[in-house]
């Protein structure tokens, strides 16, 4: 049955109706076309500080076109005369002009060089802000989240999950599925890397869609999706299409990659490569550690009792040998007085920590056979083990008949 046939069905008898009663039938019937979206020429254009209406038309057919600015109304109208344009709306009948028309939500142009033009646009003035110059930042080597904006398309989020259960399975993702494409993508966008980074837990945040045309990835050149994306707490990944894609979030995405799936292999690390990275730093930590314990122990084992005491009285009488060499003619001055009584001091200090004054008092050193450092635990030998004792005169080698911890 045609649209506007307002005939009952199987009669040709016609219904008697108010001219009211005629419009809200088509009223109806256009109501359940729903959400459409057409191309074709641009004609006519108006604007207005409330919109912009224009006809578009092909060779067959024409259709007047209105958008308004505001209200529930978020896409954009980036259109100009005689340009190819692409517009997404609902038909609407208005009753007082009995006439039909495109209620646009978003128009935008299809050709390539229109859409090009539009991104040059948005790219000088976020140049002029410094925003495709800014540092980027590094991206964390082991996030303890990823967040990843994408669309309700099954392929991208697969896609990104099969990276996932190849390198670290079980690796904790957050997904924020939103509108990529059609009227006020671009915001949708924005808010979904919002929510994201707000996440404590989400450290980066990767923007994923499948491929399209020109029209299709031109949200992804907005300029306020690309100011969202510099002003965003975590490091963002552009990974829009495929690898001929070049949208302008690219350029100022902290890292660009040609598809989700590399995208998700830069942020994603490899489970068994990080562990064996792991274990080599370890090994190489405690060999580290190993040959410091070594030269520490044969340090301590080098150093005698009084040797730094040595040192010093040996720079005193350096020292005193050149001042009295000064003064080989003179009456010795107090300065060489003074050092002849420190190098005494030290002289007699050095007497009293002597080991051998030390053994001469009665005490020993004991070594375990065959070793130089001086025991000093019990536990450092067991019964039978063979031990040296140094004393003041002589050595002794003793047999170890029993151990006490104490």
């Amino acid at each position: 049955m045609s649209l506007f046939d307002i005939e009952a069905a199987g009669t040709d008898e016609p219904r008697r109706l108010t001219l009211v009663r005629l419009s809200r039938e088509v009223i109806d019937r256009l109501t359940g076309i729903g959400r459409v979206q057409v191309e074709g020429e641009v004609h006519g254009l108006k604007t207005y500080a409330s919109g912009a209406s224009f006809t578009l038309r092909d060779r067959a057919a024409r259709i007047s076109v209105w958008w308004s600015v505001g209200g529930r109304n978020q896409g954009q109208c980036r259109v100009t005369e005689g340009q190819s344009a692409r517009v997404i709306g609902r038909v609407q009948f208005e009753p007082g002009r009995g006439s039909l028309r495109l209620a646009a939500e978003e128009a935008l142009p299809t050709g390539a060089g229109a859409v090009a033009e539009l991104v040059a646009e948005a790219r000088s003035r976020l140049a002029a802000a410094g925003i495709l110059d800014r540092e980027r930042r590094a991206l964390p080597r082991l996030p303890a989240a990823v967040g990843v904006v994408c669309g309700r398309e099954a392929a991208v989020r697969r896609d990104i999950e099969s990276v996932v259960a190849a390198r670290w399975p079980g690796y904790p993702l957050r997904f924020c599925e939103v509108g990529v494409s059609g009227p006020a993508a671009g915001q949708s966008i924005a808010e979904g890397l919002a929510r994201l980074s707000a996440d404590p837990d989400v450290q980066v945040v990767i923007l994923a869609r499948g491929g399209g045309d020109a029209a299709d990835l031109l949200p992804w050149s907005e300029e306020a999706l690309c100011r969202a994306i510099a002003a965003a707490p975590v490091p963002v990944i552009s990974a829009i299409g495929h690898e001929e894609d070049r949208p302008l979030c690219d350029e100022v995405a902290d890292l660009r990659c040609g598809t989700p799936s590399l995208a998700a292999t830069a942020v994603i690390p490899d489970r068994d490569l990080l562990l064996a990275e792991l274990a080599g730093w370890i090994a190489q930590a405690e060999a580290a550690a190993d040959v410091a314990a070594e030269r520490g122990r044969r340090r301590l084992a080098s150093l005698a009792p009084g040797r730094a005491l040595d040192a010093r009285a040996a720079s005193a009488r350096h020292r005193l040998g050149r001042a009295g060499d000064a003064v080989a003619h003179h009456h010795p001055r107090a300065a060489v007085v003074r050092a002849r009584a420190v190098l005494a001091s030290l002289e007699r200090e050095r007497e009293a920590l002597s080991h051998v004054r030390v053994l001469e008092r009665g005490y020993a050193v004991v070594r375990a056979h065959g070793s130089t450092a001086a025991l000093r635990d019990a536990s450092g030998v067991n019964a039978g083990d063979r031990v040296e004792i140094t004393l003041a005169k002589g050595a002794l080698v003793a047999a170890v008949e029993d151990v006490d911890g104490g």
